[in-house]
Parts: C-alpha cells; sequence; structure tokens
C-alpha cells in the first residue's frame, strides 16, 4: 500500500508542459479579445466625438446666416433688408460654397471659400476660420438654393477625415421673407 501511495504522488508533482502551454495560450486568446473590444471602443468614443462637434459646427452655420438674415431685416424693416440678405448669400452656391468671418455685429462676413479657406482652426478652444491657430480637421461649407424670391434653402455641411474614411454631416433650413 505504501508502494501505490508513493507512486500517485509521483504522478501527481506539478503540471506537464503541454498543460501549461495550453493555459498561457488560452490566457493570451482572452487578454487579446479584451483587448481587440478596447481599442474598437476608443475608436468608437472618438468618431462620436468627432461628429458631434461637426454636428454642433453645421448648426452653428445655419444659426449665423438666421442670424444675419434676421439682423439685416430687422435693420431696414422693409423689403430693401431681404434684398440685401439675399445680395449677400446668393453667391455661395454647391460650387462655389461660403464660409463666414466670426465678427459678432458683422453683416458682410460671407467670403467665398478658396481651396483651402473653409478649414477650420482651433483657437483657444474656438472654431474660427481665423488662419491662425491649430488645424482642427473640421471643414465647414455653406450654400444656398434659391426656391423662390421670398424663400431659399441654406445648407451647411462639415467634413473631417478619421482613419481611413473620410466623413460629413450636412444640415439644411428654409429660411423665408418675413417682412409685409
Amino acid at each position: 500500500m505504501t508502494k501505490f501511495f508513493k507512486q500517485k504522488n509521483k504522478n501527481n508533482s506539478g503540471f506537464t508542459l503541454v498543460e501549461t502551454l495550453v493555459a498561457i495560450s488560452i490566457f493570451t486568446i482572452a487578454i487579446l479579445a479584451l483587448m481587440s473590444v478596447l481599442s474598437k471602443g476608443v475608436s468608437d468614443t472618438n468618431y462620436a466625438k468627432k461628429r458631434m462637434t461637426a454636428t454642433y459646427l453645421a448648426q452653428e452655420g445655419i444659426e449665423h446666416i438666421r442670424n444675419m438674415r434676421d439682423t439685416l431685416v430687422l435693420s431696414s424693416s422693409t423689403q430693401d433688408g431681404w434684398d440685401s440678405f439675399w445680395n449677400k448669400v446668393s453667391l455661395c452656391t454647391l460650387n462655389n460654397p461660403c464660409g463666414f468671418y466670426d465678427l459678432v455685429s458683422a453683416t458682410d462676413s460671407i467670403f467665398i471659400c478658396a481651396s483651402s479657406t473653409c478649414s477650420l482652426n482651433l483657437i483657444n478652444g474656438n472654431y474660427s476660420y481665423n488662419l491662425t491657430g491649430e488645424n482642427s480637421g473640421f471643414e465647414r461649407k455653406i450654400w444656398v438654393d434659391l426656391i423662390n424670391p421670398n424663400e431659399f434653402k441654406i445648407y451647411s455641411s462639415v467634413s473631417w477625415r478619421q482613419g481611413s474614411g473620410n466623413y460629413e454631416v450636412t444640415f439644411s433650413e428654409n429660411l423665408y421673407n418675413w417682412i409685409e
């Protein structure tokens, strides 16, 4: 009987090399799967952050044009305000999109984008067409389509590049001549 116990202890003295390699392989696969999930999560979070920023920038473009309309129309309170506004924004087409200077009170703030002037730069946490500052990677273009003499559709499109893809967010809104 002592022979039997000695033999049993001898066989159970530790893991074999094969068992150790299998355990390490399973552990490595589990760690790689976890790293893959974490990497995808970080990538998705970065995309969501950029898309949300682009959405706000596109909306800001439409709000700036709407504010410009209201300022011009209210300052003249005649049809001349709407006509003046239309003359400024009618230059902005899909083939010649516009940007705007970041002057709060300016009514002549629209400019036609050249090849790179619609790029937005980051200056002290604010996005701007100003050429100074750090390139934000976003580009905003604004254009209009005339529907009738008292209505047009304004588009604001923000695009960016992330990873190997190009992305774009476009908003539109109809603006009306509300002066009678």
